[in-house]
């Protein structure tokens, strides 16, 4: 099962290929997507995403997450949630959020077992 192509970005918005949903935050992973509702970890801009906001795609069985800190980077990214991955034996990639979809959909087309968690905001 391969990982669905984000077929485009804006400020606010973002459409995941094979998928009629519009996201604001969405997480992607081989096979599917869904919305990333911060609500449900307590996530926000400060400390930034939990390792209990990545549980659902690494159960996926990713080899690699990209994780887009927002439009700003103002979304952090704490060093123990790169460890949960590294310790999972996740690859992790932290970027700017366009830069970020354009690192997945690259991975993505390169047949790699990859998932996301994307804010596409500030």
């Amino acid at each position: 099962m391969s990982s669905p192509e984000i077929a485009s970005l804006s400020w606010g918005q973002m459409k995941v290929k094979g998928c009629s949903t519009t996201y604001k935050d969405c997480k992607v992973w081989p096979g599917g997507s869904r919305t990333w509702d911060w609500r449900e970890t307590g996530t926000n801009h400060s400390p930034g995403v939990q390792p209990a906001d990545l549980e659902e795609v690494v159960k996926k069985g990713v080899k690699t997450v990209v994780i887009g800190r927002g439009m700003s980077e103002a979304l952090q990214v704490p060093a123990s949630t790169v460890d949960y991955l590294k310790k999972n034996g996740i690859d992790v990639l932290v970027l700017q959020t366009e830069k970020a979809v354009a690192e997945y959909n690259a991975l993505a087309a390169q047949g790699v077992k990859v998932g996301g968690l994307f804010h596409s905001t500030c």
